[in-house]
């Protein structure tokens, strides 16, 4: 049985394009115009993942996102933000709403076709996962360890969302500062100049929500970003 991806865009043409490549690609697609009528089609037809426009008219792609990750059952479902918009702020606005992926406009279709098969495969990864803890775990749990196995889960699933978002350079940054090496000298391992490293450790302060380097490091080694 295909798996089913649901594109949200306002404009005909767009959809039409996204979802005729999608077919021809082996996938079940559905559309919707807005993201207000594509949260009814999430709890109708439950889709394997979601390609969806910003910029829409009733609610946007940042709401839509939003509202479906506050949703148990698709907390999981991965998630592709296509917009016009290219500037950090709006990216990051994307990353926080809870987006997997954030591609700017315009786009190559087998781009596009390769990230959701690389999303789709890591969630079929986590949900496999999943399923092995609860049959592991579930079955001579106490109520506590049962609640303890959901949360190491859900830690699980923070990370491989949080290391989805970055980008390999901002990987290698970021095991650099955990050896305490001024931008500098992490410039001259990696061949970019000092302005440029500090540049994507901003980017990581961004991203892991922390206020400082040291937070940054801490962060990283406590939620194993780094070897």
């Amino acid at each position: 049985m295909p798996l089913t991806i649901l594109v949200v865009d306002d404009d005909l043409g767009t959809r039409l394009s996204i979802s005729d490549y999608l077919e021809l690609s082996g996938y079940s697609v559905i559309t919707a115009n807005d993201g207000q009528e594509a949260l009814v089609m999430v709890d109708d037809y439950h889709p394997d993942l979601i390609v969806t426009d910003i910029v829409m008219p009733r609610m946007n792609g940042y709401e839509l996102v939003r509202r479906v990750r506050q949703q148990q059952a698709f907390r999981l479902l991965p998630v592709i933000l296509l917009t016009a918009r290219t500037k950090t702020q709006e990216r990051i606005l994307g990353y926080q709403s809870g987006c997997d992926l954030y591609l700017p406009k315009p786009f190559e279709l087998e781009e596009l076709a390769a990230a959701i098969r690389n999303l789709l495969e890591r969630a079929q990864i986590i949900q496999s996962e999943y399923r092995f803890s609860n049959k592991e775990n579930m079955g001579n749990a106490t109520p506590t360890k049962a609640v303890d196995a959901h949360q190491s889960l859900f830690t699980h699933i923070q990370k491989s969302q949080l290391l989805s978002s970055l980008t390999s350079r901002e990987q290698e940054v970021l095991e650099l500062l955990t050896h305490g090496l001024s931008n500098a000298e992490m410039g001259q391992q990696l061949h970019l100049s000092p302005r440029t490293v500090e540049k994507y450790v901003s980017s990581l302060l961004r991203k892991t929500e922390t206020s400082n380097r040291a937070e940054l490091v801490r962060f990283a080694m406590k939620h194993g970003l780094v070897d």
